[in-house]
């Protein structure tokens, strides 16, 4: 977060809002997390001066940008609630004669630059203004993404796969939609987060926890919300501060960029410190509040050790960041390796093998509850009523789930074949956008 006052030069307002609202709670954020022996000041320096510079330029890549996304799926656990009505909130896709050719031939890989107009780009974009999922793709894509479509043979899914093959998958430009406020609130939303919470997450024991996280406050001026991990083993407090510091990041980013106010059809978005207060605030939250942006530390480190662990599936010759332009390619593998090399420096890595190490028999059980649990909270994903928003949820919760996968798939990486594919470990390009997005997020 503290990124943002070097590394943001398009959106100096946004990083000084960013800066502003972390310096808030700056006094409560300091110190090791629990669970792991990192602290908060040496993530914020190695974030800031190493990491975010070039994660964000790597996500300018055409390799990265495009995520392939199936938003019309039925929720596959309650009645729909019926989609958000908020424009901001509505998938405006193209018409079918105003997208490239090269990105409908399924069956090519590659096309011609010339078969795509930059003035239908700019009638596209004109038609998918504000917080529209835009499905736009600029002149500059390839269709390459036929090559990534390949089966994962392991059985270590974290999450539920849109397939890409439906009719109703399409590629979204995630830099034509920024993850921001976009007004879906209300029962719906509540009802997401709070199946997410209360039937798929192990939860701490307190005195004072709604059913609703982010419910107003019910006690009186003077109640405590007291925290205790009783009874909870190492794995399952992982899994709740996951979840946690995913709900964090994405709350973070709605604040930051919150629809302020529309006159004459003209948003203007930035920060919102009431709404930021009224998340993560201490007096407002019972203390929960700086918990949770703690949460989104431990979060990080966690994605940051998939990372440093997965380096050697990149490393080999066989794979490459496929988009048909040799040079941009390249380029953005040796930028991505460059990453591995400073996640590898890290020196406070959250260590892994601390998990299900027990009795061979119950850490296999509580592994596969692991497992589940998590692969259910990306289904609930499907039962978001915001298109813009299930598109991030799905994108967020997709990377985790791979990142997780890559953390317990330490043996399978370290025996890969160098010079060909290898079916006991792969990662899709589905996965590794969603990978490397969430982390950037």
């Amino acid at each position: 977060l503290s990124a943002a006052s070097t590394v943001l030069p398009s959106s100096p307002v946004l990083a000084a809002a960013l800066l502003h609202l972390c310096a808030l709670f700056f006094v409560e954020l300091t110190g090791v997390l629990d669970d792991c022996l990192c602290d908060i000041e040496s993530i914020d320096d190695f974030n800031t001066f190493k990491i975010f510079p070039k994660i964000q330029k790597l996500q300018e890549r055409d390799y990265f940008r495009y995520y392939k996304v199936n938003l019309k799926r039925p929720c596959p656990f309650w009645a729909d609630d019926g989609h958000c009505s908020i424009k901001d909130c509505h998938v405006e896709p193209c018409p079918e004669s105003k997208i490239p050719v090269g990105i409908k031939a399924g069956s090519s890989n590659k096309y011609s630059k010339a078969a795509n107009n930059s003035k239908e780009l700019e009638d596209c974009e004109q038609a998918n203004k504000l917080g529209a999922v835009n499905s736009t793709l600029s002149n500059q894509s390839k269709e390459a993404f036929i090559d990534w479509a390949r089966y994962d043979d392991s059985q270590d899914h974290f999450c539920e796969l849109d397939d890409e093959r439906s009719p109703d998958a399409q590629y979204v430009d995630l830099l034509l939609n920024p993850e921001r406020y976009t007004g879906y609130k209300g029962p719906s939303a509540w009802r997401v987060w709070n199946s997410i919470y209360e039937e798929n997450c192990f939860k701490p024991r307190s005195v004072y926890r709604p059913l609703n996280p982010l419910a107003p406050s019910r006690g009186g001026l003077g109640s405590v919300c007291l925290f205790s991990w009783t009874g909870l083993c190492l794995e399952k407090r992982v899994f709740y501060k996951l979840i946690s510091g995913l709900h964090a990041s994405i709350n973070l980013h709605l604040c930051a960029n919150y629809l302020l106010e529309e006159t004459w059809g003209k948003p203007r978005w930035g920060p919102n410190v009431k709404e930021f207060t009224r998340r993560f605030d201490p007096a407002e939250t019972k203390g929960e509040g700086p918990r949770r942006l703690k949460n989104l530390y431990f979060l990080y480190l966690i994605e940051l050790r998939a990372l440093s662990k997965v380096a050697p599936y990149f490393e080999r010759s066989v794979v490459d960041l496929y988009t048909g332009n040799g040079h941009e390619d390249a380029e953005s593998k040796a930028l991505l390796l460059d990453i591995f090399r400073d996640t590898k420096s890290f020196h406070m890595h959250f260590d892994e093998k601390s998990m299900f190490a027990g009795d061979k028999k119950g850490a296999k059980s509580l592994k596969e509850e692991f497992r589940l649990h998590f692969k259910n909270i990306s289904r609930i994903m499907d039962c978001v009523g915001c298109d813009k928003c299930r598109l991030w949820g799905k994108l967020q919760t997709q990377g985790l789930g791979t990142a997780l996968k890559i953390l317990f798939s330490e043996k399978e990486i370290q025996s890969l074949p160098e010079n060909s594919p290898s079916k006991g470990f792969q990662l899709t390009r589905q996965e590794i956008v969603a990978l490397v997005n969430a982390f950037g997020r």
